[in-house]
């Protein structure tokens, strides 16, 4: 049985509509703050693909308003299910442009946690969105992604592993200093910007990093504006890191 849902939130970014409509609407702007690798075809009709570790999921743009609006929605699948999404753009005086953001769609059996779940989540990404156009306006990242299985660790047992690895005491705050990463790339040295029971992430001068740390699961969406950034190296070291941090 499917279950109707709607989140919607709302936020004023320290950035020109252009520089919003950026991030929201072109792939490469989705990359440096979102999650996964992300294709967006720029017209209403067109197509939306994030690919997250192999897994790609599409979506049509069913509103195309440069500077003001744009929107998607999934195919529903055999039962029904699907994911819409909206984003809303006002200027303001300032240079400031206020971001609405509506997700909708409907959900499965298992609603109630699927909802608390994105619910919970996009608080995180719209803060992410602020850090990248605050601290790294009209660039664009490599996004890394990685994943791992913990057994049957705990997400606190997973987010304790992820700390002591990145030189961080849990329960881990916004402010702390962490240090760390993969001995083959430039060690993390940047601060906790989030911290929440599910994700913590990491500002440094050339990349945000996030780190998800669930039950028996870990995630890594990373978003590396160094210009060395682009080369195969850095997925690859991350996924040996986390794999070695985790197991």
């Amino acid at each position: 049985m499917t279950h109707p849902f709607e989140i919607e939130l709302e936020t004023t970014l320290p950035a020109t509509p252009e520089q919003v409509w950026a991030a929201i609407a072109t792939g490469p702007g989705v990359d440096s703050w979102f999650m996964g690798r992300n294709e967006i075809e720029a017209r209403e009709g067109g197509s939306v693909a994030m690919d997250t570790g192999g897994h790609r999921e599409q979506a049509l743009i069913t509103a195309y308003d440069p500077e003001k609006r744009f929107a998607s929605r999934t195919s529903p699948g055999p039962d029904g299910r699907f994911m819409a999404f909206e984003y809303l753009i006002e200027g303001r005086e300032g240079g400031s442009t206020v971001l609405r953001v509506v997700h909708s769609g409907l959900l499965g059996d298992d609603w109630e946690n699927e909802y608390d779940a994105l619910r919970r989540g996009w608080p995180f990404h719209l803060n992410t969105l602020r850090e990248y156009l605050t601290h790294f306006p009209g660039r664009a990242a490599v996004p890394v992604f990685g994943m791992a299985p913990a057994a049957d660790r705990s997400p606190a047992d997973v987010q304790a592993l992820l700390a002591e690895a990145l030189s961080l005491t849990p329960p881990i705050a916004v402010g702390a200093r962490a240090n760390g990463g993969p001995d083959a790339l430039p060690l993390i040295d940047g601060g906790v910007t989030w911290a929440d029971s599910e994700r913590f992430g990491i500002r440094t001068d050339d990349a945000l990093y996030t780190f998800h740390h669930g039950s028996g699961l870990a995630l890594m969406f990373h978003h590396l504006f160094a210009p060395t950034a682009g080369t195969a190296a850095p997925e690859q070291s991350w996924q040996q890191w986390l794999t070695s941090t985790i197991s």
